[in-house]
């Protein structure tokens, strides 16, 4: 469904993303982590379509980001990390709104955005002002418009930050659900999130993809939690990093 090959981002003296390279199946739930600055959000950014890369590709359903934009856009539906709300609209005129960007077509547009509210639980604020509503409601809208023209991608960049853990799980909850009939890219720092929700795991850093396994080959074969795994990732990145540093300034 997704094939990124040697992908790089630089920004002028900058590697962000450095010669990465992965494949996602349909209907997988791939958890992407890495520390703040590792690349995580750029990453994302090229694969949507948002961003260029630099070389490298990314192919969605067999469709170039770069080279057939419109094609490979159908499939995927994007919750940034700030979603793109319009705070003066109401609920249910924003996502009227995305939906005629994404092409639905005009007799569907009534149906999808029902139906939208309704797998968000957005009924009850489908008339009223955006920037009125909670942050855990924005973040619903957020991904109310992801799904408006029913992508068979989601690619969802920190869902959960700054809610409360009432509305963490109630988001974590409609990911899951969202999951069971599409590819779902999950990019997250709360790791026990990553490991209810996401049945493989990215981890980048600096950068650099450092791990790509199965959670599950994390947990039962090598008998570590996701949260082991990483921490011992970044303390080793964290220290060859230091060590390089050390040999450059002498």
């Amino acid at each position: 469904m997704i094939e990124v090959k040697d992908l790089v981002k630089t920004f002028g003296d900058v590697r962000a993303v450095d010669n990465i390279s992965f494949s996602i199946e349909p209907g997988e739930i791939v958890a992407f982590l890495g520390p703040n600055g590792a690349g995580k959000t750029t990453t994302m950014r090229m694969m949507t379509g948002f961003l260029p890369p630099s070389s490298g590709y990314v192919r969605v359903d067999g469709h170039d980001v770069m080279k057939d934009p419109i094609a490979a856009r159908k499939k995927v539906g994007y919750l940034p990390e700030i979603p793109p709300l319009y705070d003066n609209m109401k609920v249910k005129e924003y996502l009227v709104y995305v939906a005629r960007l994404h092409g639905v077509k005009r007799l569907d547009i009534k149906k999808v955005v029902e139906r939208e509210l309704d797998r968000c639980g957005l009924g009850k604020q489908a008339d009223r002002i955006i920037g009125n509503l909670s942050k855990g409601q924005r973040q619903r809208v957020g991904l109310a418009q992801a799904l408006v023209h029913d992508p068979e991608i989601l690619i969802l960049d920190e869902p959960t930050i700054g809610l409360d853990p009432l509305q963490i799980r109630e988001i974590r909850e409609l990911v899951k659900n969202l999951g069971k009939n599409r590819t779902v890219i999950l990019s997250t720092h709360i790791l026990p999130e990553a490991q209810q929700v996401c049945g493989r795991v990215l981890i980048i850093s600096q950068g650099r993809l450092v791990l790509d396994s199965k959670i599950g080959t994390l947990l039962e074969e090598e008998g570590k939690t996701l949260e082991d795994v990483y921490s011992q990732i970044m303390l080793s990145d964290t220290g060859a990093v230091a060590a390089d540093l050390e040999v450059e300034h002498a």
